[in-house]
C-alpha cells in the first residue's frame, strides 16, 4: 500500500512476476482494493494471495507516530509475516522512514552488528576489464552518523552483497571522503581508513572522492547515510537534468534542435541508465531477515525487478554470507 503509485503499481508488478517466475508472492494491504486491481489483470493465482491489513502509512506521514497509532499499517504486518517465516523477505516502496522503523521493530538484527545499512546500486563508468557498470553505495539513509566500526562493518556487508548478488570476484571497497589521503575527513574517517586497511578480506582501495564515485575505481562505496542519501539523490536527479536541458535547447534554435536530434540516442541511453526501476531496489542489510526498499515514484517493472531482487537473495544465502563474514571481523 506504500508508494506514490499504490496498490495499482504495486498489484502490477506482482502479477508479471507471478507470469514470467515461480516466486510466491504475498500482498499485504487492503483486499478489497488489491483484488479489484488483480480482476484487471493476468495472472498466475498459485503464486499471489493477498494478507489483509486495514491501515497504511501515508508517504508524508512521521513514521514513529503513524506506527505507533496504526497498528495494523501494511508494512507492519509485512514485516511482522517475515520475522514470523511466512515470507522470506519485504519488499515495499512505501515511506522509507516507516520501512526502516518496522523492520528494526520486527527484525532480528545479525549478531554483533551495530548499524543496520541500505545499500543501492547505481550506474558507473567501468575503467577496468570485466567490470560490472553497476557499483554499490552503501549507507544511503538507514542512518545518519556512523563511527568508525560501524563504517567496517558497512564495508564487509557491501563488499559480500557485490561478491554474491553482482557476481564481482572480488569487490574493491572504497571509502568515501574528501581527499585520497588516510588522514583526511577527521578522526572517525582516519580510523575506519586504517581498520579497512588491516582487513584480509577486504579489498580496500583507499578513500574515493567525490569525482570518483562515477568511475570505476571501487565496486563498493561506504559512507554514513547521510552523505549517501545525498550522493544518491544527485544520480537520480542526473535524468532530469539532462531531460530539461534538452527541453530547453529544443525550444531556442533550430540548430540547437537538430543538434538534440544527433543526440537523442545518446540522451535516452543516458536516461535508461539512471533509471532505478532497471535496477529493483535498496537492500536493508544487517538483520537476519531481508527488506528491498524501492523507490516511492516506483511503477510496475521496478517492483516486479524488485520482487527478483529479493528472491535472489535469499536462494544465494546472502544474508548468511553476512552473518559469517561480520564474525571474521569480529574475530
Amino acid at each position: 500500500m506504500g508508494g506514490d503509485f499504490a496498490p495499482e503499481e504495486i498489484v502490477k508488478g506482482v502479477a508479471a512476476a507471478s507470469l514470467a517466475t515461480a516466486i510466491e508472492c504475498v500482498l499485504v494491504g487492503d483486499e478489497p482494493r488489491i483484488q479489484a486491481v488483480l480482476d484487471t489483470l493476468s495472472y498466475d493465482p498459485a503464486h499471489i494471495r493477498i494478507h489483509h491489513a486495514a491501515d497504511a502509512v501515508g508517504m508524508q506521514e512521521a513514521p514513529r507516530e503513524a506506527l505507533r497509532a496504526k497498528r495494523d499499517a501494511s508494512i507492519r504486518v509485512g514485516a511482522s509475516l517475515v520475522a514470523d517465516g511466512q515470507a522470506d523477505a519485504l519488499v515495499s516502496a512505501g515511506n522509507t522512514g516507516a520501512c526502516l522503523l518496522a523492520c528494526a521493530r520486527e527484525f532480528r538484527i545479525l549478531k554483533g552488528v551495530r548499524k543496520p545499512g541500505l545499500a543501492s546500486v547505481y550506474p558507473r563508468h567501468t575503467d577496468l576489464p570485466g567490470q560490472d557498470p553497476l557499483a554499490l553505495l552503501l549507507d544511503v539513509g538507514a542512518t545518519v552518523r556512523c563511527d568508525a566500526a560501524d563504517l567496517v562493518q558497512l564495508a564487509v556487508m557491501g563488499s559480500v552483497w557485490a561478491h554474491r548478488v553482482s557476481r564481482i570476484a572480488r569487490p574493491r571497497v572504497g571509502l568515501l571522503n574528501m581527499g585520497a589521503e588516510p588522514f583526511r575527513g577527521g578522526d572517525v574517517l582516519a580510523e575506519a581508513h586504517e581498520r579497512l586497511t588491516t582487513l584480509p578480506a577486504i579489498d580496500f582501495v583507499g578513500n574515493v572522492e567525490g569525482s570518483d564515485v562515477a568511475k570505476g575505481r571501487a565496486d563498493v562505496i561506504v559512507c554514513e547515510g547521510l552523505l549517501g542519501s545525498v550522493v544518491l539523490k544527485f544520480i537520480e536527479g542526473i535524468t532530469d537534468v539532462v531531460n530539461d536541458v534538452a527541453s530547453h535547447a529544443v525550444k531556442q534554435r533550430f540548430v540547437w534542435r537538430l543538434g538534440m536530434r544527433l543526440l537523442s540516442r545518446g540522451l535516452r541511453e543516458v536516461a535508461h541508465f539512471t533509471e532505478h526501476a532497471a535496477y529493483g531496489g535498496a537492500p536493508l542489510l544487517g538483520f537476519e531477515q531481508l527488506l528491498v526498499k524501492t523507490h516511492e515514484h516506483s511503477r510496475a517493472l521496478a517492483i516486479a525487478n524488485a520482487v527478483k531482487l529479493a528472491a535472489k537473495t535469499v536462494r544465494e544465502g546472502v544474508i548468511a554470507e553476512i552473518g559469517a563474514g561480520l564474525e571474521g571481523v569480529r574475530a
